[in-house]
């Protein structure tokens, strides 16, 4: 066994996860992805993850998993309870993108909000169009959205592309635009507690999460 955490992850929030393990040296964890597309059938999650976690559990010290609840209706919880896996708090990914309390806020000011994030802004293509069947049947559009009034991009980095992008997938849903950025911190939070490797020598306390910081316009 290795002296090694293993994070089972959803590939949405890979390029993520490597950069705050770069920022804190954090070479102690690996991580396994799932496929992103799984997201569009929730049901699946709870599956691939037990998969995973029994083809790799003897391997390593500790696993982890970097889901949310993510549309599982508590299936998943049940799944990692029979381990005594911990996963990140929070009912969807959008939750630890902006920190619970910027999350219940958006939600709050318009329940009827889709949400887009880097990854889902560089892959609306595939995982919303073509995920949703939006392609073959247009008309599926209002169906999934009827109930939306704006699209909000929650920005982890700075990037002027993706944020043109972002505002022409509002366009292209209907839906009114909304840019907000969140940067890695809030993520790093809910992972430092269970990810940091508190048995590093010559280190008294735990060295803080750095801060990715992302301007905001």
């Amino acid at each position: 066994m290795q002296d090694k955490i293993l994070v089972i992850a959803c590939g949405a929030i890979a390029r993520e996860l490597v950069h705050i393990r770069k920022l804190n040296n954090w070479d102690h964890i690996d991580f396994h992805c799932l496929p992103p597309e799984l997201h569009n059938q929730p049901a699946q999650i709870p599956l691939a993850v037990k998969a995973k976690i029994k083809s790799q559990a003897s391997h390593y010290k500790k696993i982890f998993v970097a889901y949310a609840d993510c549309g599982t209706g508590g299936a998943l919880d049940k799944v990692l309870d029979e381990y005594g896996i911990e996963r990140i708090p929070g009912a969807h990914c959008y939750e630890f993108f902006t920190g619970s309390k910027q999350f219940q806020d958006l939600t709050e000011a318009e329940p009827g909000s889709f949400y887009l994030t880097d990854f889902l802004t560089r892959h609306f293509e595939r995982l919303v169009i073509r995920g949703l069947g939006i392609d073959r049947l247009p008309a599926l559009k209002s169906v999934y959205f009827n109930n939306s009034k704006r699209l909000v991009y929650l920005a982890q980095s700075d990037s002027e592309e993706l944020k043109m992008m972002a505002r022409q997938h509002a366009d292209t849903l209907g839906l009114n635009y909304q840019y907000h950025a969140c940067g890695s911190t809030p993520l790093a939070r809910v992972l430092q507690p269970a990810l940091q490797n508190w048995d590093r020598p010559h280190t008294e306390q735990p060295p803080l999460i750095r801060i990715n910081k992302v301007n905001r316009s």
